[in-house]
């Protein structure tokens, strides 16, 4: 399976700084936009999530900025699936653009599948469980996600 694009945008003007370069936030938003994408394919549209009462949360997020992203570049996400479990769901987003083939930057995505009326953790449906077994199996040839597992601290 090619990498599942999960956003697609053009950097917009009101998401740069005084250098032209896309604003730290707004790497997040983007990726934001593509979980709420991903959330889409494994069952938890806005339709679901309003019959089941059943959402994800992001519990932790980090961002790798590994390239300049201008205004008005066309930008889009690859999201592939690390693992995940009955009640979490462990990602990779890695932004792209056309005629450069390194990553723009990355995030790493810890999720929790969460019952709104506690808030609460709570397990995945059988349906979003197959939906995410699916995708995880369809992704399995793809390579390694580069930017994962890493810590932030200085040298002793």
């Amino acid at each position: 399976m090619p990498a599942l694009v999960t956003y697609r945008t053009p950097v917009q003007e009101d998401w740069v700084d005084y250098n032209g370069h896309l604003r730290d936030a707004f790497y997040l938003l983007i990726f934001s936009y593509a979980t709420d994408a991903l959330m889409e394919r494994i069952g938890l549209d806005a339709d679901s999530r309003g019959q089941s009462g059943n959402s994800l949360f992001t519990l932790e997020a980090h961002i790798n900025y590994l390239h300049e992203v201008k205004l008005g570049a066309e930008v889009w996400v690859q999201t592939q699936i690390i693992g995940f479990d009955r009640k979490r769901l462990h990602v990779y987003h890695s932004l792209h653009r056309a005629g450069f083939d390194e990553v723009l930057a990355a995030s790493e995505q810890m999720l929790l599948h969460v019952d709104l009326a506690g808030p609460k953790s709570a397990p995945f449906n059988e349906q979003s469980a197959q939906l995410l077994q699916n995708l995880a199996d369809s992704q399995r040839d793809l390579p390694a996600a580069q930017f994962i597992g890493r810590v932030l601290q200085l040298p002793h």
